[in-house]
């Protein structure tokens, strides 16, 4: 088992540690499966409402703009021929979803990896759950100040994020707050620094 110290959000060791299981943080990464997750998602995000005329949707006559022979020059029909300058596109993008199915288990395999190469690079740090009364920017700069994260990329993971917390963090664009049940490979690895709070990291273990 491997472990972790856990801080308070002013930065103090509490002196106390949390275990991670070996299972999950200390595989040994699976690149490829990792490359798969990441593609799957960034696919999925696309919205594919790409759209192109072709010569049937293009503003123009349809009549015959010339003869069919004795020109000299080629055969031609209509002016939104593709061949004519404001002709139509010949097979142009047209809507299409970009999603495609990746298996379970090497989704699962892929967030181990992600998580097992963030520890491996000492970008995983964990923290006492804390909450806010109000929605206020200043409070969670202060906890990004005291864990020396305030000029940093962050990710706070927690069980069930307090609203004020989120509400508190959505303004700064290094920093952003998600629910441990919401992590992917590509949150986890475009994290920056992963910071969990102390009761997220059994919930992420159960999950994965």
């Amino acid at each position: 088992m491997m472990e972790l110290k856990v801080y308070d959000i002013k930065g103090k060791d509490t002196g106390r540690t949390i275990k991670l299981s070996e299972e999950i943080f200390g595989i040994e990464p699976n690149d490829h499966a990792i490359y798969l997750a990441v593609k799957q998602y960034m696919a999925n995000r696309r919205q594919g409402t790409h759209k192109a005329k072709e010569r049937g949707e293009v503003k123009g006559s349809t009549r015959k703009i010339k003869r069919q022979k004795g020109t000299g020059t080629a055969r031609a029909g209509a002016i939104r021929n593709p061949l004519f300058k404001g002709g139509g596109r010949v097979f142009g993008p047209r809507p299409r979803s970009y999603a495609f199915k990746l298996n379970k288990k090497v989704k699962r395999l892929a967030r181990k990896s992600a998580l097992a190469t963030m520890l491996k690079n000492d970008q995983i740090m964990v923290v006492e759950a804390f909450d806010f009364d109000t929605p206020k920017t200043k409070n969670f700069v202060d906890v990004l100040k005291s864990l020396k994260l305030d000029d940093k990329k962050s990710t706070f993971v927690f069980v069930n994020p307090n609203k004020n917390v989120y509400l508190s963090s959505r303004n700064l664009p290094k920093s952003k707050v998600i629910n441990g049940l919401d992590l992917n490979t590509y949150a986890i690895l475009n994290a920056g620094k992963l910071v969990f709070t102390e009761d997220a990291i059994p919930e992420i273990e159960a999950k994965f």
